[in-house]
């Protein structure tokens, strides 16, 4: 097992890509294809097959070298069955058997984990978790989706739901969320979000300020527009940062306070704010934590970008290896 090569997958809505690792995580080989999902998403399992036979093909690469294939996808994952239900990016409505029809193909044992999941995995093995085994990560993009890795396994709960970050009440009666319950994470620090409460304090706000002027001209904003007036001292987007960092830190404090990992890494686009946004999280953070926790739980900014799924996906293969040899 030591000797055989990875292959990450990290399948996303619109692009899906592939790498080859060491057993080490050091990323070998990089390449994506487009994610083709219409027609039911019916394409996207053998695209990935063929892309797959065929980069295995240029490399001169047989199956037997290769000590397994992780996949990283949308949706919710039986782990045991290999199959996906619930993805509705991909097209994806009914069930699909990704473990069933990859290994099949290819003649290498398959493994598959949420994504989120699996982005935590890479954080957490090759970026900013440094490989500690109690990692917490928290992803902000269009959504907020998190990954909790407890003693150095990767939590799912009962039924798959453990580390959805997202749907932390933070404001009990807040905005309705997706999830169809009102005041998740989610409504307030993903990238939506952030653009949702901009447009609330922007109606209510009497001062001088460039966002309300954009806002009440029309134009469309996004969550990177507002930190980016923030940090130049637009006082409307500074309130608006304010808030949003009172939110999640409020939420990673409660995370802290129940887990107390080593680390709590923030990821996705909006964690592209950097140190402005850590900063003001941080002091919502130490406000709503108890010492122990303060003391012993840091906040970091994620490292791997967009290597953080196919690196976690990797690890799948190694993480059920480990648990077969135990």
């Amino acid at each position: 097992m030591t000797d055989k090569k990875l292959i990450g997958v990290d399948l996303g809505g619109t692009t899906t890509k592939f790498g080859i690792l060491t057993p080490q995580g050091e990323v070998q080989q990089r390449w994506s294809i487009e994610t083709d999902i219409l027609e039911d998403g019916s394409h996207i399992i053998p695209n990935i097959i063929d892309s797959i036979q065929h980069h295995l093909k240029l490399y001169d690469m047989p199956a037997d070298q290769f000590a397994g294939i992780g996949m990283g996808s949308p949706g919710s994952v039986d782990l045991a069955a290999g199959t996906v239900s619930g993805a509705f990016n991909l097209n994806w409505e009914g069930t699909v058997y990704p473990k069933r029809d990859i290994e099949a193909a290819t003649n290498i044992p398959f493994y598959i984990d949420n994504d989120a999941n699996v982005a935590a995995m890479g954080e957490r093995w090759q970026g900013a978790g440094d490989n500690d085994p109690n990692v917490t990560f928290v992803t902000l993009g269009t959504g907020v989706g998190g990954g909790i890795i407890a003693d150095g396994r990767l939590l799912h709960g009962v039924a798959g739901s453990a580390g959805e970050l997202g749907h932390i009440t933070v404001q009990p009666g807040g905005y309705l969320c997706t999830c169809g319950k009102r005041g998740c994470l989610e409504q307030y620090a993903s990238a939506t979000g952030v653009v949702h409460i901009a447009r609330d304090m922007a109606e209510e706000y009497a001062g001088d300020a460039k966002l309300k002027f954009m806002l009440d001209d029309g134009e469309d904003i996004t969550s990177k527009i507002v930190f980016n007036l923030a940090k130049e001292g637009d006082p409307l987007a500074l309130k608006v940062v304010d808030k949003v960092s009172f939110y999640l830190g409020l939420a990673l404090a409660n995370v802290g306070n129940m887990l107390n990992p080593k680390y709590i890494v923030i990821g996705g686009g909006v964690s592209a704010a950097g140190d402005f946004l850590l900063e003001r999280v941080q002091r919502n953070f130490e406000e709503n934590t108890f010492p122990n926790v303060r003391q012993t739980t840091s906040l970091r900014l994620a490292t791997l970008g967009n290597e953080a799924g196919i690196v976690g996906a990797a690890s799948l293969v190694l993480a059920d290896h480990a648990q077969t040899e135990e």
